[in-house]
């Protein structure tokens, strides 16, 4: 018997194997119901299956992590969202059946976000669809939730990130889309998880397809797969297996070449949350705090307690480690309902980081007060994010010292961290001396779409949008040597970092401090081991 091979992208490494276990294919949308003459009744069932939607949200985002809570608050903010209801439930009064209003608007709604060049928005759209087949299920009275056999290997169109979300992954064990983006907020979760996961399938998996082998890796998909195919695969994973205990054993060690040389490997975190079960031995401190998650699909702003505990936990588990926190980034690709400024031609080169900071300055005083109340206690940094001229990074030092004498002339203990800024325009990465900066942090995405005109939201120029360009690397030389010679340290906290491709190319360049995901830790300490600067 021949096997059949079928290729796509790879959105999350890894290799695995089991029985497919097809995804209900639109079971929701599909549901029967017959609708009641009444109007005021259609509105009822459908304000009931919307609550119930949202319950079925608010319970699962009690059982995942900050980033996932944040994707799950967007459908609850979008089943809330009175713009979005209104002309539904003015559909029903006219006599339009409560499905047919609700998925006849959350369609109309999902193509706008596909026709969007944006790959954020495209994400979105995806997220839209799960709020639509959810709140339908409910009103059809439908349980679209399928048990998994063990070792299951998810196969379907697309998946939802809430459906990611409540999957038991100890049973699944990887993802096959024909759709799907390796930019997604689902490729995102499946990457942090650890979860093999491939997108852009070419060609159909057959219903009856018993055993599937997927290769992560280089994008392969093996079903009904020889005796041969599995032997080589099984010791393919058995390597795979062993190389992963010698990344979990380099991640209890420190960061050392092959011929020496200390590199500082920290992390990047969105929430307290990310730390609870994690050893602070495994790093050097916390590289990144990304602090737009506290500001993200809430009702009210975060207040100035509820920052000032998310830091002094973060610098309590750091144990005298430096926690960098980044000043809020919102824009771009991260909008923030009545923060952000809606309705730019271009937001990632419009009112985005300390420009927006600058112009929302109330939120952004707030945030200053809990971070200059959090650094009494610990090794706190605090670093600006989107500078392009000094007058941004001193218009925020004035600011910061504004409120720290504001605090302690209420009593209160307060002290002026150090503050540094991201190096992520180009104008900052040609002239960095002429910024009064305590450090710099290379913020490598950004960095690298400017210098490259080429969107890191955009899979169409994806290929242009890559840190090796020359130009690149050699600004990030220049940032460095700069850093060295003014005795001011400088660190990289893009995703470049854990990229093995790139990464010795910034060691190259003299960088000696980065920060990377979490569960990219063990890897990118061992890959540092395998690095001979001295070649």
């Amino acid at each position: 018997m021949v096997s059949m091979v079928f290729q796509g992208r790879p959105a999350s490494m890894g290799l695995a194997a089991g029985p497919q276990m097809r995804l209900a294919a639109n079971d929701a949308r599909s549901g029967h119901r017959v609708p009641s003459t009444e109007a005021e009744t259609e509105l009822a069932e459908l304000r009931d299956a919307i609550n119930a939607a949202t319950r079925q949200l608010e319970a699962l985002t009690a059982r995942v992590d900050a980033h996932g809570a944040e994707i799950i608050g967007f459908q609850i903010a979008l089943a809330e969202d009175e713009e979005l209801c209104e002309p539904i439930f003015a559909a029903i009064r006219q006599g339009v059946a409560a499905d047919e209003a609700w998925r006849g608007a959350l369609d109309d709604e999902i193509e706008t976000y596909e026709e969007s060049h944006n790959d954020y928005f495209q994400a979105r759209a995806s997220d839209l669809k799960d709020l639509r087949d959810r709140v339908l299920a409910c009103l059809y009275g439908v349980d679209v939730s399928d048990p998994l056999p063990s070792g299951a290997v998810i196969v379907g169109n697309d998946l939802s990130p809430s459906h990611f979300l409540s999957i038991d992954w100890t049973r699944g064990s990887a993802i096959v889309l024909t759709e799907g983006s390796a930019t997604s907020h689902v490729a995102m979760l499946a990457r942090a998880r650890g979860v093999p996961m491939i997108v852009g399938l070419r060609g159909s998996i057959p219903l009856d397809a018993k055993e599937i082998l997927v290769d992560a890796v280089q994008g392969k998909v093996i079903v009904a797969p020889t005796d041969d195919d599995r032997r080589r695969f099984h010791l393919r994973m058995e390597s795979d297996a062993a190389e992963r205990v010698t990344i979990e054993r380099a991640a209890r060690q420190p960061a050392v070449t092959k011929n020496g040389i200390p590199v500082a490997v920290s992390i990047n975190v969105a929430g307290v949350e990310e730390l609870e079960k994690l050893d602070p031995e495994i790093c050097d401190g916390i590289g990144l705090v990304r602090t737009e998650l506290l500001f993200a699909d809430k009702d009210a702003q975060p207040t100035e307690d509820f920052q000032y505990g998310v830091y002094r936990r973060m610098l309590g588990w750091a144990a005298g480690r430096p926690v960098i926190v980044r000043t809020l980034d919102a824009g771009g690709d991260k909008p923030i309902a009545g923060l952000t400024i809606d309705g730019e031609r271009n937001p990632f080169l419009g009112v985005r980081g300390v420009r927006l900071s600058l112009v929302r300055p109330e939120p952004f005083r707030i945030q200053l007060r809990a971070l200059a109340r959090a650094a009494v206690h610990g090794n706190l940094k605090v670093m600006v994010p989107m500078v392009t001229i000094p007058a941004e990074l001193e218009a925020v030092r004035l600011m910061f010292h504004e409120e720290a004498n504001s605090l302690r002339q209420a009593g209160i203990a307060a002290k002026v961290p150090s503050l540094g800024m991201m190096i992520e325009v180009p104008a900052a990465a040609i002239a960095p001396e002429i910024f009064n900066a305590d450090f710099f942090s290379i913020g490598s995405n950004d960095l690298t779409q400017y210098v490259t005109a080429a969107g890191r939201d955009n899979e169409a120029v994806g290929e242009l949008a890559d840190p090796l360009n020359p130009g690149v690397l050699r600004l990030i030389e220049s940032v460095v040597r700069y850093g060295e010679s003014a005795g001011i340290g400088t660190s990289l906290c893009g995703d470049a970092a854990a990229d093995p491709r790139v990464l010795p190319k910034l060691l190259a360049c003299g960088l000696r401090s980065i920060s990377v995901g979490i569960a990219s830790i063990g890897r990118v300490k061992a890959a540092i081991a395998k690095i001979d600067l001295s070649a």
